[in-house]
């Protein structure tokens, strides 16, 4: 049975705003239920522990999936989900996988954590793969490879785009853009249409660009477990 740690955003400001971020229901509920159903062991984390606040946006109506649906009816489901486990508390090494789910508050915390980053360096040393969908490429801003260099340096990446983000209004209130992020740190970003599902897979990274992306996103990692494992 594979073991796969999903780490979900502690915070919850969107930005200066007085308005509410967080993570997005699709993103996490998605890849949870892919992996689920695959018979996966599946541990969820973040930065603070107990329950991650919920992006109120990707709980209305016009955001909701059957994937969404399916979490809501599911009480196990959201007792594991508010009860997250605290990033200091967990080890890399008791992993097969790690993946992030998005929503606009990794850009705050999980960009900065220093456990999120020790945990996607530690992963990748040991050859296992790591996952961020959205926003959630964020937490690939610091973690550096052995060579010192940024661990997307070289690598085929893709995460939320700048027009996305101009399309919901809030390029001048996030701290950074992770499309620009991503090329600064020598990534070779690429894009599919705006709100298309779009996921790149390179050696162990898999980022998807955007909601739609994480239920394949999800689905790339498995197809990458399967490929370290056999």
């Amino acid at each position: 049975m594979k073991k796969i740690l999903m780490v979900l955003t502690s915070h919850s400001q969107l930005g200066h705003t007085g308005a509410k971020t967080g993570f997005w229901l699709e993103e996490f509920a998605a890849p949870y239920y892919v992996f689920k159903d695959a018979g996966a062991a599946i541990t969820l984390a973040s930065p603070l522990g107990g329950q991650p606040p919920l992006d109120p946006k990707s709980d209305e109506a016009a955001s909701q999936t059957d994937a969404t649906r399916r979490f809501k009816a599911d009480p196990a489901a959201q007792a594991l989900l508010a009860s997250t486990h605290p990033l200091r508390e967990l080890s890399a090494a008791d992993f097969d996988a790690v993946f992030y789910p998005g929503g606009h508050g990794p850009l705050w915390d999980l960009a900065e954590n220093y456990y999120s980053i020790a945990l996607i360096e530690a992963t990748l040393a040991a050859g296992k793969p790591v996952a961020a969908v959205c926003h959630a490429s964020a937490a690939l801003r610091h973690p550096k490879a052995a060579d010192g260099l940024p661990v997307v340096h070289g690598k085929s990446v893709t995460g939320f785009t700048n027009t996305e983000e101009a399309a919901v209004g809030l390029t001048q209130v996030v701290p950074f853009l992770v499309e620009d992020m991503l090329k600064a740190n020598g990534g070779r970003y690429s894009k599919g249409a705006d709100w298309q599902a779009f996921v790149v897979t390179d050696g162990l990274l898999i980022t998807g660009q955007n909601p739609a992306s994480s239920e394949p996103a999800a689905k790339a990692l498995l197809e990458k477990l399967s490929q370290v494992s056999s």
